[in-house]
């Protein structure tokens, strides 16, 4: 009698758990792209960041520059770090209008029929939205500097202020990301969204010195966390203190990401 042997069967090994990460960067760095792409083909999605911040310039600068700081060009040198982080801000509100309407369309039905992260939409979209930032600095900077701005500190702080402004807009973009999410309506969104933002950035020291201001707006200025922001690119841009704006800044960014990020993402599973 003989026995058949038979190969015992080849263990099924799970996909190893560090690759996901690595799938997640990927897939949503490919929808990161198609973002971008819709960007390129629709280049009118920009003007809100190329008009805006030259508005707010000339109408701040012209209007009020005289009697704040007795010359618009003092003025400008003041102001203009101040809009940057205005225009950033204001930009990082078009992404749950964005994302509202594609849910609307059906856009979103598509990504769950593909093999990735849940998640994965959602930060490519806010990957790719960052360009409209990098878009606004370009235009701002460059016609601040038609006009008569410097940078005070050298051409690589200024760049380290673009840097954290960008860096403190992506984080603050999640906001916007879970109205989008949670909201029926895209102009329901847009609206919500300008409520949260016009206090932020206008209780600040974006156009007048701290001390000019009365007592209670000055215990809302020193409270607010855009305040840090701006302080830190005036810093950087013309000099004075950084260290701790740029410290308050950074903690703001990283529990803003750690708070509205998952809050997000979570909100974006229970609609899809």
């Amino acid at each position: 009698m003989t026995a058949t042997l038979t190969p015992p069967a080849p263990a099924v090994t799970p996909a190893a758990p560090a690759r996901r990460p690595f799938r997640l960067i990927r897939h949503s760095l490919a929808l990161a792209a198609r973002s971008l792409t819709k960007t390129r083909r629709t280049p009118e999605q920009l003007l809100d960041v190329t008009l805006q911040p030259v508005i707010f310039v000339v109408i701040f600068v012209y209007l009020l520059g005289g009697a704040v700081a007795g010359s618009q060009h003092a003025y400008l040198q003041f102001l203009l770090p101040a809009i940057m982080v205005q225009t950033a801000m204001f930009a990082s509100t078009a992404i749950g209008v964005n994302l509202n309407s594609d849910i609307k369309k059906g856009v979103f039905d598509r990504f769950r029929s593909l093999p990735i992260a849940r998640s994965a939409p959602l930060i490519g979209a806010v990957v790719g939205d960052v360009i409209r930032f990098v878009v606004a600095m370009v235009v701002l900077i460059g016609f601040g500097s038609a006009l008569g701005f410097r940078f005070g500190n050298g051409l690589l702080l200024g760049l380290a202020a673009c840097l954290l402004v960008l860096v403190f807009s992506f984080c603050l973009s999640w906001t916007s990301v879970l109205i989008g999410m949670l909201v029926r309506e895209p102009g329901a969104v847009q609206g919500i969204s300008f409520l949260i933002m016009f206090p932020l950035t206008f209780g600040t020291n974006m156009m007048v010195p701290t001390d000019t201001l009365p007592g209670w707006l000055q215990a809302w200025v020193k409270l607010n966390p855009v305040t840090d922001v701006m302080e830190a690119a005036r810093g950087l841009m013309l000099g004075g203190p950084i260290a701790g704006p740029i410290t308050s800044t950074l903690l703001w960014s990283l529990g803003l990401l750690a708070v509205f990020a998952p809050l997000a993402v979570r909100a974006y599973r229970r609609r899809t």
